[in-house]
């Protein structure tokens, strides 16, 4: 790609935050924030410069006494009009070039790119890399170029990352697609920039940036830790990272969806009429298939979590709901 090409040739090796934006960390960034500068001040000197003229003639032209004078005034000016015309027209031109051939760059990914799998859901993340690892962060090899093929399970979602200029909706029922290339290893910060309910400020997660094979070496690492728990803390934790604790409490407290509190052993009134056993076969089916038995007074809006849970993780969760006895 041209653009980032081009980019990476003059990216600071240890690019600092400015006042208006975070560190440049990917290859899209210098070109953003070139254009960014430019418009922000090219806004900000005609602003200065029409507010000026204006005092200036508000000044110079303000009525003195009472005397009114007819003084003849020009009615029409072939050049001064061409010119106010064609220099914002020149200038509209410019920037929409420039952020066209940006915006080309940025919609075509580049071929044999390190793919990561993204499912975005009330209210969290689920980034899937290959071999099978799951995690709620992103994970990244610097210096390589990086596709997210993104989807929803239940409304628009929206992924940003500041420091690598790079965002794109996250939408039910179709499949988007974004690119970028890391040349930072860090931390970066990672949001969802499309209101989606009540618990769209918890959906901030970390895009994590290694040096060459760290990032094959950190899911190894985190897949030993997981084989390695307890279930009732893997359970525990994966009850934080698949966004659980933003539907169901802990505490006996109503939210979006039933507590979790003392559930396990007791009968559940469906939204159907019937009513069921709180077992682990139901804490399964509900998990996997949601839709399956709705809780009575509840919405059916949960998502599935059906291919985003390992064997390991699903049992975990059933565990750690079985240990929250009253």
């Amino acid at each position: 790609m041209l653009v980032s090409t081009l980019a990476m040739n003059h990216i600071p090796a240890q690019a600092a935050s400015s006042f208006w934006m975070p560190a440049p960390n990917s290859t899209f960034a210098p070109e953003v924030d070139w254009l960014f500068m430019f418009i922000f001040w090219l806004s900000t000197f005609f602003f200065v410069l029409i507010v000026a003229l204006g005092v200036y003639f508000a000044l110079k032209y303000r009525r003195i006494g009472t005397t009114e004078v007819v003084v003849p005034s020009p009615s029409h000016n072939t050049a001064l009009e061409a010119t106010w015309s064609l220099i914002p027209s020149l200038l509209i031109f410019l920037i929409f070039g420039w952020g066209f051939v940006g915006f080309v760059d940025m919609r075509t990914p580049p071929e044999n790119a390190y793919e990561v799998q993204v499912s975005a859901k009330k209210w969290g993340w689920n980034f899937t890399y290959p071999g099978g690892m799951q995690d709620d962060n992103l994970h990244l090899p610097v210096n390589e170029n990086v596709l997210l093929t993104m989807t929803s399970d239940d409304v628009i979602h929206s992924l940003f990352i500041p420091a690598f200029r790079a965002k794109m909706d996250v939408v039910p029922g179709r499949y988007n697609k974004l690119w970028f290339h890391p040349t930072q290893v860090g931390e970066n910060n990672l949001f969802c920039t499309e209101y989606c309910g009540t618990g769209h400020s918890n959906m901030n997660r970390k895009a994590i940036v290694y040096e060459a094979g760290g990032v094959e070496k950190k899911l190894e690492e985190m897949l030993v830790h997981m084989e390695s728990m307890d279930p009732v803390e893997l359970g525990k934790l994966q009850y934080i990272k698949s966004g659980c604790v933003q539907c169901h409490s802990v505490d006996g407290s109503k939210k979006v969806g039933p507590s979790f509190l003392g559930s396990f052993g007791t009968t559940r009134d469906l939204a159907n009429g019937e009513k069921c056993l709180v077992d682990e076969n139901y804490l399964r089916e509900s998990i996997l298939e949601p839709m399956a038995k709705v809780a009575a007074g509840y919405n059916p809006q949960m998502p599935s979590f059906k291919g985003q849970l390992r064997e390991k993780q699903l049992e975990g969760l059933i565990a750690y709901i079985k240990s929250l006895k009253k």
